[in-house]
């Protein structure tokens, strides 16, 4: 027995040796990490400030009484989101369901990688000549079966898709191209558009605080699988006016390239909530072929993070720019909004402008106050001011569907510009007037911007 306590010790001693450490406490090593602001985005160092109506309320709404609280840092986006990175989302989205399709179509077929036309969309473990890596062995036999849409199996990344009707390659591609696209009794003016009900983003969501609130229950239990249609509902610069010819913006403010750099709108805030999900997992995925560790969740920001982040550090004031009035000291509008009687041209745009438009505030963001209001992840409820925690607040009711809007858009008057002022719309409504922008949470707490210096 004692020779083999000195052995089992000798070993131990070895094998402590051989890993580098001494022997020592040193800690797990992770990934690589290296703090990195995200593109297009800026920091927001985290602090203490008074939150709710800096001035009188006028409206009398009651909603938004003064109130101390304190945020951590983030990073915020200096713009609200574009068209034309909300584009970059749903042709991701429908690129996806696409290749889904031809690889399904393949495998019906019996279709593998050389074999030219449809099998070259083959799913990646289809290709028999390959040796299959042990997950991709394992997986093809024992989860095939139930992944009838293709969820789990790889496609084949540097195959690219075919959009010219006179460049099919085969009668089977053809016949999933096909299906992409609106019957063709519901084409006009020769347009055959891609069928928007088909874009699906399907992801799944855990509720974390009721999982945390609930110890003992299974974990599936809050775990829920969301399907989000991603196409924006280009009908609301329609149905939002009566009596108003807003066509031409139907037509083109989402698909043509002369509206690029503008915000997106009819985006819901469920719809918002999908493009945080994929701008994370997008992100991710890009980290994990550089084997480097993933960022923080990429998320839209708290009604009290949107408010701190549009004072940019100004306390007690009015507008992001400070206030009390909308213009500067050469009479010029600081913002994209409803001036005088409905002259809405005074302020140099007739419907929403660029992002980056307007000079930005002390953190550098742009447009915090005008040009499109923005979703928040706070749920509207009028009295949640004096019931909600004075550290990083959030009001979130998933059985309320009145989620927060906050500062004001095109089509405003002044008043819902203050950055103090609370607004809500239904979450599965889309507006001709409501964007959003997000955030991402800092990873560290040593960026404040009140901390003490003693």
């Amino acid at each position: 027995m004692k020779k083999l306590i000195v052995l089992t010790a000798v070993i131990a001693l070895l094998a402590s040796c051989g890993k580098g450490d001494r022997g020592q406490l040193v800690g797990a090593k992770g990934k690589k990490w290296n703090p990195e602001k995200p593109y297009g985005m800026t920091l927001v160092p985290g602090g203490a400030f008074i939150m709710g109506k800096a001035d009188e309320d006028i409206a009398a709404t009651n909603d938004a009484p003064t109130k101390t609280v304190t945020v951590p840092s983030y990073y915020m986006d200096e713009t609200e989101i574009t068209n034309a990175e909300y584009r970059q989302f749903v042709y991701w989205v429908r690129d996806s369901i696409f290749k889904t399709k031809l690889a399904l179509a393949a495998d019906l077929q019996g279709a593998q990688p050389g074999d030219g036309g449809i099998g070259e969309y083959a799913f990646l473990d289809a290709d028999e000549s390959e040796d299959l890596t042990p997950w991709q062995e394992y997986y093809k036999n024992n989860y095939a079966d139930l992944s009838l849409d293709g969820e789990g199996r790889k496609l084949n990344p540097d195959v690219e898709l075919i959009w010219e009707q006179d460049e099919i390659p085969d009668e089977f591609y053809a016949e999933v191209y096909d299906s992409m696209y609106i019957p063709f009794e519901e084409a006009y003016n020769g347009q055959r558009t891609i069928d928007t009900e088909k874009i699906v983003f399907t992801y799944t969501e855990m509720d974390m605080e009721a999982a945390a609130r609930n110890k003992g229950s299974k974990r599936s239990d809050y775990i829920t699988q969301k399907k989000i249609k991603v196409y924006p509902d280009t009908t609301v610069w329609i149905r939002d006016f009566n009596y108003s010819y807003n066509e031409p913006m139907h037509n083109d403010y989402f698909y043509h390239e002369a509206y690029s750099d503008y915000p997106v709108v009819g985006v819901t805030w469920t719809q918002a909530k999908a493009f945080c999900q994929w701008r994370t997992l997008y992100h991710n995925a890009y980290r994990k072929q550089k084997n480097v560790e993933r960022v923080n969740q990429y998320r839209l920001p708290t009604e009290a993070e949107w408010e701190y982040a549009a004072r940019g550090g100004l306390e007690g004031a009015t507008y992001p720019w400070g206030g009390p009035y909308a213009k500067n000291d050469r009479g010029c509008f600081l913002a994209n909004f409803k001036p005088l009687r409905g002259d809405y041209a005074a302020d140099q745009a007739l419907y929403t402008v660029e992002a980056e438009s307007y000079e930005p505030n002390e953190y550098g963001l742009y447009n915090m106050s005008g040009n499109v209001a923005e979703w928040v992840d706070s749920s509207y409820d009028v009295g949640s001011y004096e019931y909600m925690s004075s550290m990083s607040p959030a009001v979130n009711d998933k059985n309320n569907r009145r989620k927060g809007v906050r500062g004001g858009s095109w089509k405003d008057v002044s008043y819902f510009l203050q950055v103090g002022t609370r607004d809500f719309e239904y979450q599965d409504s889309a507006r001709s007037y409501i964007g959003f922008r997000t955030v991402q949470s800092y990873l560290g707490t040593d960026v404040t911007l009140n901390a003490s210096t003693n």
